[in-house]
């Protein structure tokens, strides 16, 4: 990768997180960057350095405020999870985002998306996928080790069906009617609202667990209040033998 030079910086400048542009054009536009997001979201959840965002403005160069780009949805490994107004890459240890992927609308034109390959490709990025909704056509670059020796630092992959990203693991099927994204445990990626279904299930089972378990407790402590109080009649009724003068060994 070509060599960044250091560009002099100002303590006043300001970075903006708005480009100004619209996260998506069309709900089928829409629903994809948030079925990638919240999935990739999910599936890197228990992993606090592996940071993923949608629609967020890139600033790979400090002091370059015009020199930015926003991938409909992003993976940075080695950075850690949080909220951002945006992604200044010297402020994350100077990691740029390795995948990236962008979900193309009937407005992206070829020069727009030939400007944001570029941009990809001479910032870092290592896989870069490129989906379009619409007319159900898939691509991916890759970035390998012989790419920059031949003058490219990103290339096609040719054997896109079923292809795994290597750094995301997940499995890629393009069918007749669309898309379909598979998680490493083979299990295909859900739309939001099967994962807030699947979110809501888990809830009810956890609650439902946790109910079972304090009825099964409950029933113990009467168990034992029961035990207890029968241990108390048999006292008192040893008791009341000896004052008798009976002893209740001797009726056992």
């Amino acid at each position: 990768m070509v060599s960044q030079l250091p560009t002099p910086t100002s303590p006043n400048l300001v970075y903006p997180e708005d480009d100004g542009l619209p996260m998506s054009d069309n709900t089928k536009q829409f629903r994809w960057i948030m079925e990638l997001y919240y999935n990739l979201e999910w599936l890197f959840a228990d992993n606090p350095n592996i940071f993923v965002a949608g629609n967020l403005l890139w600033y790979p160069v400090e002091g370059q405020v015009k020199l930015c780009q926003a991938p409909d949805v992003m993976v940075a490994f080695g950075v850690a999870k949080g909220d951002r107004g945006s992604y200044q890459q010297w402020n994350e240890n100077n990691v740029a985002p390795q995948v990236v992927f962008e979900i193309l609308s009937p407005s992206n034109t070829q020069t727009e998306m030939n400007r944001k390959l570029l941009f990809y490709a001479r910032y870092g990025v290592e896989e870069y996928y490129i989906y379009d909704p619409h007319k159900n056509d898939f691509s991916g670059l890759l970035r390998s080790p012989t790419s920059e020796s031949e003058g490219l630092s990103l290339q096609v992959i040719e054997k896109i069906q079923g292809w795994i990203s290597p750094r995301l693991g997940i499995r890629f099927e393009l069918s007749e009617e669309a898309l379909q994204l598979y998680r490493p445990d083979g299990k295909p990626f859900a739309t939001y609202l099967e994962i807030q279904r699947n979110l809501e299930q888990e809830r009810e089972r956890a609650s439902q667990a946790e109910q079972r378990a304090e009825s099964a407790e409950q029933r113990a402590e009467k168990a034992e209040i029961a035990l207890q109080e029968e241990r108390r009649k048999a006292e008192r009724l040893s008791e009341r033998l000896r004052e008798m003068g009976i002893n209740p060994k001797e009726l056992e």
